[in-house]
């Protein structure tokens, strides 16, 4: 295609839609940034530079906020419950969204298009209406205000099995139906030939899932008590609104917050690249 503004374009044609791009990126960039890059400012100051609207960056860093909330508050263990819950959540979730992605997908039976449409239909309910009836469900097994009451009840993520499906539907039946042909289970046709072409799919499904346990804060708080098994978001609420004092103590609260952010910061460096992939459809096929 050969317009003035294709690629093989003179540069000096090409410069004002560059800069154009680059000032719409950066622009949205500092909206986008802005909020974290105030949070971890303020928690370097002091109650009294925070209230002081006139100044952005702290008079003097207050580094004993961020030691504070590390080393004398439960935020750390409450971190630690949120990782390990959010990870035994997503391996389980990752488990039945692929099974049932997979039959879905590769296996023929009647109500195949039925069943599906069934599972999205539970899609559409709002959250709040299945809180009563897990509940209810809960407190019958006597597993309320615990780990696996937490865990039991978010088993299954409808997202999920809807993102693996389309993810699955990119590779051809054929190298399913070949491994079949050659002895291989369902069991070993999803995790060694299924699975690998779509990762980009399981990691995207897996770290988005992995952030919305993590910040969970509705279902947490209503189904435990205990300050044992509060995650980030309860346990937050739970330090500065009961202890009194650092409920006015705003340098600690976004102290507190920027550490809390800080393993997901860590998890997205790591997966950035598969999540942009899983996002714009990449299963690992060649066209």
């Amino acid at each position: 295609m050969n317009t003035r503004y294709s690629d093989k374009s003179p540069l000096y044609l090409r410069i004002p839609g560059i800069v154009g791009k680059i000032l719409i990126l950066a622009a949205a960039s500092v909206f986008t940034a802005f909020p974290f890059v105030w949070m971890v400012v303020s928690s370097l100051k002091t109650k009294a530079d925070i209230l002081n609207t006139d100044i952005f960056f702290p008079s003097e860093p207050q580094w004993g906020n961020i030691t504070g909330i590390l080393f004398n508050s439960p935020i750390p263990k409450y971190i630690l419950n949120s990782a390990w819950v959010s990870l035994v959540i997503v391996a389980l979730q990752i488990v039945s969204g692929a099974m049932l992605a997979y039959a879905l997908v590769f296996l023929k039976f009647r109500t195949r298009k039925i069943l599906f449409a069934i599972v999205m239909a539970t899609y559409m309910l709002p959250v709040a209406a299945t809180y009563i009836p897990s509940y209810i469900i809960l407190a019958n097994w006597g597993i309320l205000d615990s780990f696996l009451g937490l865990i039991v009840s978010s088993t299954v993520s409808i997202f999920g099995i809807f993102l693996l499906r389309q993810g699955f539907m990119q590779i051809p039946k054929g190298l399913v139906e070949a491994a079949r042909m050659d002895g291989a289970s369902h069991w070993r046709a999803l995790w060694e030939i299924v699975c690998p072409m779509t990762k980009s799919s399981f990691i995207t499904f897996g770290l988005m899932n992995f952030i919305g346990t993590y910040n969970n804060y509705m279902w947490p708080s209503l189904i435990t008590k205990t300050s044992d098994y509060f995650l980030v978001s309860q346990g937050l609420r739970a330090f500065f609104v009961r202890d009194g004092a650092y409920g006015t103590e705003w340098a600690l609260v976004m102290a507190a917050s920027a550490v809390v952010v800080i393993p997901l910061l860590i998890l997205f460096a790591f997966t950035q690249k598969w999540f942009i992939n899983g996002i714009g459809g990449e299963t690992g096929m060649k066209g």
